[in-house]
């Protein structure tokens, strides 16, 4: 057993989606799930080695799972349909009649009983089952192993409930507790990625692929700064909504009129001073008409409508806010500023092919030098 599983251990290191190597993209999902913010600063000795997220994981659901067993799993109540020998719930009439239950003595009625077989349950479960064929440490296998027992015998189905998701879930305060418990279960899931070796997990066409690794790596940004940053002097919100500062509009311009949502809005509270940072996925630069490389005028014109549009006199922090447009890369790092209008826009690349403490420190070295940049302007 050890030995296979340094050998997934291994295959997750050479494994990539696209160039990007799979313990990174690993990272990626870490940073922007909700377990990295329950857990904080607590665990961040895994951005040394994060082919053991895998293991992290593994451990903490376990975890809160033991404890949850100690003080009872949540209970939740399901529709059941059954013949009983007095009325419980509401009475199916037909199916009554049709089977002649009154001859027997029985009657056949619809019924909420209150159960541990609820998509909750479920869901952990299966995540359970899906962390012992992703790599993690025999031992953990074997408690992972014992838990998935220990909850069928407690009448929890091995059925992974279709259609669940964490975001959608809703917890009230006598179930809070589950709420960290449930988000490890969903990165367990997650951490099952498609890659281009063949397996059981795929996404469908390339452009879809694209499509989920720019969101994760907005993700995985805004998760990123919003734990590691200290809270007392940042606020880090993300998808933010932006208003237009319309002085006039005609009759049915609010249904075409296109709305501004930024990825991450990054505030200094000491120095009152407010970064924009919008995430993409592709190079920082592309061929230009009359030289090698140029900047993408389109996303310079985004950020620029995102900052002039806010301009407001009577806030002094509005007429002097900066601005980010953040790429991936594999290979070369920029970090490259334009002050435009009173603006800093600044255009940064994350080297993803880099080690796990690298990005770490290089996302840190971006806020640095962006805030650092605007107060000695």
């Amino acid at each position: 057993m050890l030995a296979e599983n340094h050998t997934q251990l291994q295959t997750i290191n050479t494994q990539r989606i696209g160039q990007i190597p799979m313990r990174n993209i690993w990272l990626l999902l870490f940073y922007a799930s909700d377990l990295y913010r329950h857990l904080g600063s607590n665990k961040i000795d895994v951005e040394d080695s994060p082919e053991q997220i895998a293991n992290l994981v593994a451990e903490v659901l376990c975890h809160l799972i033991e404890e949850r067993l100690v003080r009872n799993l949540s209970r939740g109540y399901s529709r059941k349909e059954a013949e009983v020998s007095r009325v419980r719930g509401r009475i199916n009439v037909l199916a009554t009649e049709r089977h002649r239950l009154l001859d027997k003595g029985k009657i056949c009625c619809r019924f909420d009983e209150l159960t541990l077989d609820t998509p909750r349950n479920r869901y952990v479960l299966a995540a359970l089952e899906r962390l012992t064929k992703i790599g993690i440490k025999s031992s953990l296998v074997n408690r992972c192993g014992s838990l998935v027992f220990k909850l069928s015998s407690l009448g929890v189905s091995k059925v992974k409930p279709s259609g669940y998701s964490y975001q959608t879930e809703r917890f009230g305060r006598h179930d809070l507790s589950d709420q960290k418990m449930v988000a490890a279960a969903e990165l367990a899931f997650s951490l099952a990625l498609p890659t281009e070796s063949e397996g059981v997990f795929h996404l469908t066409t390339p452009d879809k692929e694209i499509r989920w690794l720019r969101k994760l790596f907005e993700k995985a940004v805004a998760g990123f700064y919003s734990v590691v940053l200290d809270k007392r002097e940042w606020v880090v919100s993300a998808n933010k909504q932006f208003n237009w500062q319309v002085s006039d509009k005609s009759a049915g311009i609010d249904e075409i009129l296109p709305s501004m949502e930024t990825d991450i809005i990054i505030e200094q509270r000491s120095h009152n001073e407010l970064l924009i940072i919008d995430t993409k996925f592709n190079s920082l630069t592309k061929k230009g008409w009359y030289r090698n490389e140029t900047l993408r005028s389109g996303y310079l014109y985004q950020m620029y409508a995102y900052l002039r549009s806010q301009e407001n006199e009577r806030n002094l922090r509005s007429l002097t806010s900066s601005g980010m447009l953040l790429h991936p890369a594999i290979d070369d790092e920029v970090a490259e500023m334009v002050k435009i209008q009173g603006h800093a826009i600044w255009f940064c690349t994350v080297n993803l092919g880099d080690s796990a403490l690298s990005i770490r420190k290089r996302l840190l070295f971006l806020i640095d030098k962006a805030f650092s940049c605007e107060s000695s302007l």
